[in-house]
């Protein structure tokens, strides 16, 4: 993997699969929802090539796949209540994520949360993980943008709302549509094999790949934040 060319001033979170353990529980209820909406049975595994481009292509592509002509325009809105449902007491952070969160704040670093989720979804999330939104210098979410992931607008839009280059920020994901976004925007992006294989996601070049927050040694070493602790 190649080192960023730039300082790294800020650190730009996806939400699910990299703050949160979500991605096993969102294709539970969009199972669910897809049994309960139409009356058809799909599995949890159907939804991995649509993790990352938020949840209307979520649903989508896998109602494409059935052949399911969508009737209802609040899907979205249902696969979040289910959703909501299911999480208080369950949903965990992935390891690491809180500490690295409170870590960057204490080094200097500025944070934002980039998700192509919807805000409901996201506040439900970082409560349920004990996250206080205002750890965030920023959070930029589905409705604040026009083309998802993998389409970099939505780190482009962090990056400026930070007031930085994105040059300047490191973008930590869990899936090949946001790494190839990270790309495409210009940011250093570390890959956390959370949601999919490490072999995966290094085809998309990541500048690093990890297990997970924890197990980022060396763009810890690199931000400031070894020894650094909430």
């Amino acid at each position: 993997m190649k080192s960023a060319d730039k300082k790294i001033l800020a650190v730009l979170f996806d939400m699910d699969g990299v703050l949160c353990d979500s991605e096993p529980m969102l294709a539970i209820a969009a199972c669910r929802l897809f049994a309960e909406r139409y009356g058809v049975n799909v599995e949890p595994h159907d939804f991995a090539p649509f993790v990352g481009t938020g949840e209307k292509r979520y649903l989508g592509g896998v109602a494409e796949q059935y052949g399911i002509a969508r009737r209802f325009a609040d899907d979205k809105d249902r696969l979040y209540a289910m959703y909501l449902e299911m999480i208080p007491g369950k949903l965990q952070p992935t390891p690491g994520a809180r500490e690295f969160v409170f870590a960057c704040r204490k080094r200097g670093l500025k944070t934002a949360v980039a998700t192509s989720a919807d805000r409901v979804k996201l506040d439900g999330a970082l409560a349920a993980i004990d996250l206080p939104p205002n750890y965030f210098d920023a959070i930029v979410t589905g409705t604040d943008i026009t083309h998802a992931k993998p389409d970099p607008e939505i780190f482009l839009t962090a990056s400026a709302k930070l007031g930085l280059a994105p040059a300047q920020c490191l973008v930590v994901e869990d899936s090949p549509h946001g790494i190839i976004a990270a790309r495409k925007a210009g940011c250093p992006c570390l890959a956390l094999a959370t949601t999919f294989a490490a072999k995966k996601m290094a085809h998309d070049k990541p500048d690093w790949i990890a297990a997970n927050l924890n197990e980022a040694r060396e763009v810890r070493a690199l931000l400031g934040l070894n020894g650094t602790n909430e």
